[in-house]
């Protein structure tokens, strides 16, 4: 059962090539043309990209996040958020590796099987990368009003995290 994995993708590309020469298309120009396509989508999202990278590390470096976190943390101690997490959540819709950064920090400390890494855990499978997703498909569509789906996706993280605290909390 364990080798079977290995004859998926060229079972796949087979079966591809195959239903391809039932219909008559040309494989090879197919393949090019959409080849082609996707060339010139990776050129329209590359700036979207590119800015967003450089506003996250030049986010992480300068200790903006330290500074916020330490701002909210008494926040998130009233509304009962742990306050170990509030860098991955303020991270988290802005940047997947950052947040992946901070989660494996909160492994490393509390341990995987702690409240807070259960949490993470559950935060990490039920939360976007917001700002990079929109980046993305917003500049691949070149739609430049995104305003509502931005507040709406923001809204549904917040949502999100305090649902992955208060099911953690309730089956932990």
């Amino acid at each position: 059962m364990a080798d079977i994995g290995s004859f998926v993708v060229p079972a796949m590309i087979l079966g591809i090539m195959i239903h391809a020469l039932c219909h008559r298309v040309d494989v090879y120009s197919a393949f090019t043309s959409g080849l082609k396509d996707g060339v010139q989508s990776v050129f329209a999202i590359f700036p979207a990209l590119f800015a967003l990278f450089i506003a996250i590390g030049a986010l992480r470096a300068s200790g903006l996040v330290e500074l916020v976190v330490a701002w909210i943390s008494p926040l998130a101690d009233f509304v009962h958020f742990p306050s170990e997490l509030v860098p991955f959540a303020l991270l988290r819709p802005v940047s997947g590796s950052g947040s992946l950064a901070f989660a494996s920090d909160i492994f490393a400390t509390y341990g995987p099987d702690s409240f807070a890494g259960r949490a993470v855990s559950v935060m990490m499978g039920s939360t976007e990368t917001t700002f990079y997703t929109t980046a993305v498909y917003f500049a691949a569509t070149g739609t430049k009003d995104i305003r509502h789906t931005l507040k709406c996706a923001l809204i549904a993280d917040c949502v999100s995290m305090a649902v992955s605290v208060a099911v953690c909390r309730f089956y932990y």
